[in-house]
């Protein structure tokens, strides 16, 4: 018989290579490369059960291979949702079925729309893109300031796209900027207001004229009955008539804000704008915004901080609609506030209980009603006693203040009304149609990414939504604009408009794998605070790898590398960010790479392949199938240890259940996984000369007695555990009454491990400790 120890420890010494002949075997070699070409094309369940060769390398690789024919059973396995503790497999109390199941993926890659991790960004690249528009109206309105000094003609400032966007959008032609034509442009800001034959005057009345003359043309011919008759076609095309002469679009302000000459130039010694038409203009563009920017309500401050000085009576600030709307939005007053009930507020006496602020209002404005009758001074017939202003400079500073504060509360409002409507609706979106005709998903999704004023239609956005972010030459790459590649990235379309799985830098098995793994780590030899503790490290995980786009921003964050090493059985003191980095950017075909010199090479392997990134480090789609490429590489490696343990314990059981155990070691937590695994607990009955006899014993007495010989924790620190396994192999051989000389210890480089006076120890005391 074979020498355990010596077979073992030639075996050990050299793991790597030892590993590396059992692969060039030329069985192994064909089967290794048949599972490695075809498991990427099975899609489903049945295929892969149907595949006799696939299915078979994969149950003997976690060590099933007695289980093979139970398909029904291992069908059960695979459908296991294991993310739920009640599923199936879960409930097996067997470790290897679940094993099983985590390195497939067959029921753990979700189609949705969006993840909520692309929700979570989506929604904060909306909040960001509101906040980022009183940035942009202050830059644009410094950029037309500063350019429009510079102007000497027309044609410059309708070659510069940003000043005509900029005087367009002041006078409420923003929308008109891409299909207005130059004369008419040119036309309008070089004409003279003053001058009835100018273009613009000459324009607008020759428009009104012709709508007249159409209307005067329906009144001749129609008959008076339909004249009388609104609902005729006749009265009808009246109305229309005479709403587009009411709506007429007026050019004149836009002409009135320049100083051009008929042929497009100034005059000497001129400029194209003073400064109280740059003001008027920059004002203009200010309040054009589709919401009330800082800006605005800076200039609104400034206004009513002036009109207040010229007020004496209640009638002045009724009469003034901003300053109405000042106070009304400064004092948190409903917009169906009425001018009556704002002078009944202002005249009110708040010394007399009885007066309108001190009693109306209700308990919703009934405090804002007083508030607001506190900050001025007018009489009850609404005029100033004499030497009084409306307000002193405190209570302007506080009205000011409220003004500040509240300005934007509406629109604060109608963005929370619009993502809390985003979340329902966008929950029920089940292909990119859904998506595209809910006009409240798109006004989000194309606010946050900056494309809300692009006017692209739905057959363009679908385009660049179903498009494939991993090929460069798909459609969205080839607009040019990362907007549009920021869109598609917030969903997950398949080209026919389906939902398709979310490109996240590791997948839902491999987050799963991975903080399940943590836990068990965190947890093993630990309290049931430090089980708690690690749960709710791996919710932190969880949320946050979602959110990882590139290499840089998973090893950015130490606490989510610390977790991703620990998982992996990794201890996070002895590797730096770099190290780590290093073991990501090695190649793993190259035996010099620095991964493959490593001695956690395996580890390491386990660790960086269950993550999707390309070779520049972002996160791409995995091209693995049913299986990641973390679970190929741990189906492999489990199959060439379980064919090296099977040839090995061919000449020797021993070898064969030293070397089972070493590789399960990690996973031990308690006496009582040795005691479920029969091939564990020889070697343990083994190596403390356990009488079988005790396997009769009730399974509390076996758990105790060995806790009181064996220190679970001592199975995790790689040097004690190579000193049971030596214990083991030389036990064994005693048992087996296999001959061990010195000259033969000393050959096969076992000298080091273990004497040969040790060996007669052994065999002559079988001694209880280690």
């Amino acid at each position: 018989m074979v020498s355990t120890y010596i077979d073992y420890n030639l075996i050990t010494r050299d793991m790597k290579t030892s590993l590396q002949r059992t692969s060039q075997q030329a069985m192994v070699t064909r089967e290794t490369e048949y599972y490695k070409a075809n498991i990427g094309n099975v899609t489903s369940i049945d295929e892969f059960l149907d595949d006799y060769r696939l299915y078979a390398y994969a149950m003997k690789a976690h060590g099933l291979e007695d289980m093979t024919y139970a398909k029904a059973f291992m069908r059960k396995v695979l459908e296991s949702d294991l993310s739920d503790d009640n599923s199936y497999a879960n409930k097996l109390t067997d470790d290897r079925y679940r094993n099983f199941a985590m390195a497939f993926s067959f029921s753990q890659s979700t189609e949705v729309v969006q993840s909520e991790a692309q929700e979570d960004a989506l929604i904060g690249l909306y909040g960001q893109s509101i906040a980022n528009q009183d940035d942009a109206v202050k830059e644009d309105t410094r950029y037309f300031n500063a350019v429009i000094d510079t102007v000497t003609n027309v044609d410059q400032i309708w070659g510069n796209s940003k000043l005509k966007n900029y005087v367009l959008t002041a006078f409420g032609f923003g929308s008109n900027a891409g299909t207005m034509s130059y004369e008419h442009f040119k036309n309008v800001l070089t004409s003279d207001v003053d001058d009835p034959n100018s273009y613009v005057n000459a324009s607008a009345a020759a428009y009104k004229q012709d709508f007249l003359d159409r209307i005067a043309n329906i009144q001749a011919t129609a008959t008076p009955e339909d004249l009388a008759n609104s609902n005729s076609a006749a009265s009808k095309q009246i109305a229309q008539y005479q709403a587009s002469i009411t709506n007429a679009p007026d050019y004149t302000p836009l002409a009135a804000a320049f100083n051009f000459q008929v042929d497009g130039t100034l005059a000497a010694g001129d400029v194209p704008m003073s400064d109280a038409q740059k003001s008027w203009v920059n004002e203009n563009y200010i309040f054009m915004q589709p919401r009330l920017s800082s800006s605005a309500a800076q200039l609104n401050t400034i206004y009513y901080d002036s009109a207040i000085q010229s007020v004496t009576k209640v009638s002045d600030i009724l009469g003034n609609n901003r300053m109405f709307a000042y106070l009304r939005i400064a004092y948190g007053l409903p917009t169906s506030l009425s001018s009556s009930v704002m002078e009944k507020i202002l005249t009110s006496d708040l010394s007399d209980p009885a007066s309108y602020a001190n009693t109306e209002g209700g308990t919703a404005y009934n405090a804002a009603y007083k508030e607001l009758a506190a900050a001025f001074n007018f009489q009850t017939d609404g005029t100033l006693a004499d030497g009084d202003t409306a307000q002193t400079a405190e209570q302007t500073r506080v009205t000011d203040a409220y003004w500040t504060n509240r300005y934007n509360d509406v629109d604060d409002a109608a963005d929370e009304a619009l993502i809390s409507s985003y979340k329902t609706l966008i929950a029920v979106v089940s292909d990119v149609d859904g998506l595209l005709a809910d006009s409240k998903i798109m006004k989000l999704a194309l606010t946050a990414v900056g494309l809300q004023d692009e006017g692209d239609t739905a057959r363009k956005l679908k385009k660049v939504l179903t498009s494939d972010l991993t090929d460069p030459k798909s459609y969205v790459y080839t607009l040019k604009d990362d907007r549009y590649v920021q869109l598609a990235k917030a969903y997950n379309f398949n080209a026919d408009g389906s939902l398709g799985v979310p490109i996240m830098a590791q997948s839902e098995s491999e987050i799963l794998n991975t903080a399940k793994s943590y836990v068990i780590e965190k947890s093993r030899f630990g309290t049931e605070e430090d089980k708690t503790k690690a749960t709710e490290e791996s919710k932190y995980y969880t949320t946050e790898i979602g959110k990882i786009k590139t290499l840089d921003g998973l090893l950015s964050n130490r606490r989510l590398v610390d977790f991703m090493l620990v998982a992996s059985g990794l201890d996070p003191e002895k590797f730096t960010t770099d190290y780590v980095r290093q073991m990501f950017e090695s190649d793993f075909n190259d035996p010099n790479s620095f991964i493959n010199t490593e001695p956690n090479t395996t580890l390491f392997k386990e660790m960086v392949s269950s993550y999707n990134f390309d070779s520049t480090g972002n996160v791409a789609r995995p091209t693995q199938g049913i299986q990641t490429k973390r679970g190929l590489l741990e189906t492999e490696n489990l199959y060439l240890n379980q064919t090296m343990e099977e040839q090995k314990g061919d000449d020797n059981a021993g070898v064969r259940l030293a070397l089972y155990f070493r590789r399960q070691a990690s996973g031990i937590s308690t006496a009582y996984d040795l005691l479920a695994d029969s091939a564990l607990l020889q070697v343990i009955q083994t190596t403390f000369s356990i009488p079988e006899a005790m396997s009769n014993a009730d399974v509390d007495v076996q758990y105790a007695y060995i806790n009181r010989v064996l220190d679970i924790q001592d199975l995790h620190d790689p040097e004690k555990l190579e000193k049971l396994l030596v214990r083991f192999a030389a036990l064994y051989d005693v048992d087996n009454n296999v001959d061990i000389s010195g000259a033969e210890i000393i050959l096969s480089g076992g000298g080091g491990s273990i004497s040969a006076d040790t060996l007669f120890s052994l065999s002559q005391l079988r001694l209880g400790g280690y």
